[in-house]
């Protein structure tokens, strides 16, 4: 077995990762249904053909953006979603945040090409059951879908190795760590990044940024960006 096909395989028991149980849980010999959430007409005609023509699953439609797919998702109620990160149409990480919010019930197996520390903490934070590579071979994301449909946790090896250094990473003095969106935020204003600059850069809006920073300073007890940058490399957050 390989490493991709025993992370396919490493899913948790039928409990969520919180420990409580799967009520809503698809039975295994189920159709699973799909919304497709990417801003790629090629990738979307891509994933609907490969999962229509395997038996199990029924692809109810697609979505370009996230703002798109929380439309999609509530009027088609799937039982798994599909979702990219990086959208103009609104990003994966704030749909994904949205539908916990809304409690949706669909289950949400992010499929996209950034294995970033930016990229898998927020989604997996956000709560996205599961977290796979693009390039993942066909069967394998067969069995991430089964497995997300049933509330198990599916992790490709980069982020499941991404996911342990984080634990590990060094907290900061207050006792609460810098998530990773407020790292990816810090390392850009010490590069002397505009907050218009790191939304586009992180795909995020304006507002957005301003929250992180306003976060992270809390977290770093200080009052402005310079103090913030400064106090990050005397605490070895940064460099």
């Amino acid at each position: 077995m390989t490493d991709d096909e025993a992370t396919a395989a490493a899913v948790t028991d039928g409990t969520t990762t919180d420990g409580t149980t799967t009520d809503d849980a698809v039975a295994d010999d189920a159709v699973i249904s799909l919304l497709v959430v990417d801003d790629h007409p090629v990738v979307r005609d891509g994933l609907r053909g490969m999962f229509e023509s395997a038996p199990g699953f029924r692809v109810l439609g697609e979505a370009a953006g996230g703002a798109e797919a929380l439309q999609r998702a509530a009027a088609l109620d799937p039982d798994v979603i599909l979702m990219d990160l990086r959208m103009p149409g609104g990003s994966g990480v704030d749909a994904i945040r949205e539908l916990t919010r809304r409690g949706a019930r669909a289950k949400v197996l992010v499929l996209t090409t950034y294995d970033t520390d930016s990229d898998t903490l927020p989604a997996i934070e956000a709560g996205a059951t599961g977290y796979l590579l693009k390039d993942a071979p066909r069967d394998d994301l067969f069995t991430a879908v089964r497995a997300a449909a049933q509330g198990r946790t599916v992790l490709s090896p980069a982020v499941a190795s991404r996911l342990v250094s984080a634990v590990r990473a060094p907290r900061t003095p207050g006792g609460e760590p810098l998530s990773a969106r407020e790292r990816e935020v810090l390392a850009l204003v010490a590069r002397g990044t505009s907050n218009k600059e790191i939304a586009r850069e992180l795909f995020i809006s304006e507002a957005t940024v301003k929250t992180h920073l306003t976060h992270l300073y809390a977290k770093l007890g200080v009052n402005d960006r310079a103090a913030a940058v400064a106090t990050a490399y005397d605490r070895g957050i940064l460099g």
